[in-house]
Formats: structure tokens, sequence, C-alpha cells
């Protein structure tokens, strides 16, 4: 399977591409064994987009239930809405051709959907993520702000580094190999060095243990480039992450310091409350 030109795929949307693997990926999280006849059709929309990465892996099961699994370093609180838009343009999808607008309902496969996490920061077992959680408290009168939302999506968060969530692992020998294969070039990582050198000795190690032995022999070069491309990114994203926390904090202090100048307190113990240099808090009053 080669790789998308247009659009950057990921190691786990690689690994995860064929029907056996999905059907033995979706029993390990849901504790059972399927049929090995069920079917099982990749309807993953290649349109659907996060920085030019494609939506991980979704897939319908024997026509019933439409499953949409997401892979993530760091789990983002803004799943839910992402998903939300995402089940609608597959929907979208499903349905096209069909008189969604007749007097006839159209049925539509039960929506399921996971993330699985696997960054470097602690995480629980499991958690759940719900799109109601985004909601603005309607504090107005007659909002209706005690009534159950009218819209709830809800995401399952599953831990799937060494040492969490053994149970699954075990039942999907794929994704026990993932784990594995990641864990092992975080632990390879060392300062200064190449990452590429990294991922390739974690990979040689997996071939000598059986792990993903023949994943790895048909794709060896495109999981170097594509695992490589997603560190980068990851570090890119806590760059960001710790620019914005940073950004935050400073436009906080100024906050306070605006406030402190609106009550007439003195530039210099507005200095010692903010930490801000005395030409900051002058130019802020002048603002």
């Amino acid at each position: 399977m080669g790789a998308n030109r247009e659009f950057k795929s990921t190691v786990f949307s690689l690994l995860f591409s064929e029907p056996d693997i999905l059907r033995e990926l979706y029993g390990a999280l849901k504790g059972f064994t399927l049929p090995p006849d069920t079917p099982v059709v990749v309807n993953t929309l290649e349109g659907a987009l996060f920085r030019n990465m494609l939506n991980d892996v979704s897939f319908e099961i024997g026509g019933k239930e439409v499953v949409v699994i997401e892979h993530q370093s760091s789990v983002n609180p803004n799943m839910p809405l992402r998903i939300l838009m995402y089940i609608a343009r597959l929907y979208e999808k499903m349905t096209a051709g069909r008189k969604a607008f007749g007097g006839k309902q159209v049925k539509i496969p039960r929506p399921e959907f996971i993330v699985l996490y696997n960054g470097v920061a602690p995480y629980p077992e499991e958690d759940i993520l719900r799109l109601s959680d985004a909601f603005e408290d309607a504090s107005s009168p007659g909002t209706g702000r005690d009534a159950p939302p009218e819209l709830e999506l809800v995401v399952k968060v599953y831990n799937i580094n060494r040492g969490h969530n053994a149970g699954k692992l075990r039942q999907s020998r794929t994704l026990e190999g993932y784990s594995e294969f990641i864990g092992k070039v975080r632990e390879m990582e060392r300062p200064g060095e190449e990452l590429t050198g990294a991922i390739k000795k974690a990979m040689e190690w997996c071939i000598s243990q059986n792990i993903l032995k023949d994943f790895f022999e048909r794709n060896g070069s495109e999981v170097i480039n594509m695992l490589f491309n997603e560190f980068n990114m990851e570090a890119e994203l806590a760059a960001e992450w710790e620019a914005g926390l940073e950004k935050g904090m400073e436009e906080g202090l100024e906050k306070t310091a605006r406030n402190a100048l609106a009550e007439g307190l003195p530039m210099e113990v507005i200095r010692k409350i903010t930490g801000l240099d005395l030409e900051t808090i002058s130019q802020l009053s002048s603002q």
C-alpha cells in the first residue's frame, strides 16, 4: 500500500488499513471476538484534514455500525467537535442519492467514536470526552440550562502505551505490536541524535522479535518517513502550546496591571505584583 502523495498518512493509518486487522482491533477494544466473516468496509474520508493529515481510520461493520478511530499523542479536548463535523460528512457520503428529505426514514449505521492515546504525558487507562463539555454556559433565564443537551457526542479514549490496557493489547497483536514499537522508539531516542536512527533501531529490534515483522519488511522506508514527520509534528504542537501558554500568562499579567492602574495603584506596586517592567506598565497606562 503506497503512501498518499497529496496527504500525509500516519504509521497508524497505514498499519490499520485492512479489514482483518480492523476486525481484530475493534474486537479487542470492545472485549469480544468478531466472526472472521463479519463484513468490514473502510470508508475513511481523505478530505477530513488536520494540518494535511488524513483522518486515521473509519470503517463500517456489517453495514450496522460506523466506527471512527483517531490515534493521538496528546488528547485534544476539541476531538468531539472535530468528529461531529467528520461524521456529518461521512453520513452525507453514505446517504448520497437516498431520499433524506422524503417521507420514508433513511437508515444509517450506529456510530462509535474512539481515540487511542500513546503520548508521553500520564493519562488514565480510559476516559470520556463529551461534546457537551464545550457548550457555552446557558445562564440567561428561559434557556433550559438544567435540561440535558439536545445534541451530544461521546468519544471513548483508551491509553495504549506499554503497561496500560494490557488485556485489550493482548487481544490485538497488531495493536500490541504498534504500542511496543512506539515505546521502543521513545526508549532509543537520544538528545542530539537523529530521530531516524532511533526509528530504524526500534524497527530492527521489532523484526528480530517477530513484532509486526511483515509490516516493517514491506513498508520500512515509509514507516521511517511517516514517523519522523509525526514526531516532528508532536514537537511543533508542544512548542505552540507552550508559546500559547506563555502568551496567555503575559496577557493575564497585563490585564491585572490595567486593572491596578484603573484603581490608582502606584506603578512600583504594580511592578512588584505583576513582575512587569516599569516601561511596559507605563505603556499600558497610556493605552
